[in-house]
């Protein structure tokens, strides 16, 4: 490596590192519940001065999406699930609800705020569509075998049912609107799975 060299990879490392440090610190303001922080708490926050911060990123959409993005990589060993459709159905919705409540809590205020800035930022829209798909595709094939047992014309019905009752929104209505505790908020989520599926809970 020349002496040319050396100064550029480490001007590259110590803006790396500058960037991380913005990301991690927006990251921390929302999980505290600060969903609109100022540039200076987040530069505070980093280590940095608020002037240098928009060195890193073109604009405030730009670090927030990318803040949005860093937290799906985060959650994402929470998006598998080791419930199994051919598992006796209370012991499978007990450990759906436990593993789906799980992932939704970790989303936490980023997912409040991915929600709200949806309609104006394409990018988070898609990724949050995207999400969906999954989480529905989950229900799908863990139920599958008591949506099978339905008649065709009702199956979309309980789908859809199903994926109200185990969404985000349902778990922030459960939890902040009505301010049950993380238990009592999964026990109505079983209820009503049960009940979709017209089984006794």
């Amino acid at each position: 490596m020349t002496t040319t060299e050396a100064p550029l990879d480490g001007r590259r490392q110590r803006r790396d590192r500058n960037r991380d440090a913005v990301v991690e610190a927006l990251l921390d303001l929302y999980r505290a519940g600060n969903l609109a922080p100022r540039t200076e708490e987040i530069a505070e926050r980093a280590g940095i001065s608020a002037r240098s911060l928009f060195r890193y990123f073109d604009d405030v959409d730009a670090l927030v999406r990318e803040a949005i993005d860093r937290q799906q990589k985060l959650l994402a060993p929470l998006f598998a699930l080791t419930v199994r459709p051919e598992q006796p159905l209370p012991g499978r919705v007990d450990r759906f609800v436990a593993e789906r409540s799980e992932l939704l809590d970790a989303m936490g205020p980023v997912g409040e705020l991915a929600r709200s800035l949806s309609p104006k930022q394409p990018r988070v829209a898609s990724e949050l569509g995207r999400i969906r798909a999954v989480l529905r595709g989950q229900l799908a094939e863990v139920f599958g075998p008591e949506l099978r047992q339905l008649p065709a014309a009702e199956r979309g019905d309980v789908l859809a049912g199903l994926d109200v009752a185990c969404s985000w929104e349902a778990r922030y209505l459960l939890r902040k609107d009505q301010r049950m505790s993380s238990a009592a908020a999964r026990r109505v989520t079983t209820r009503l799975i049960m009940g979709l599926l017209d089984r006794p809970a």
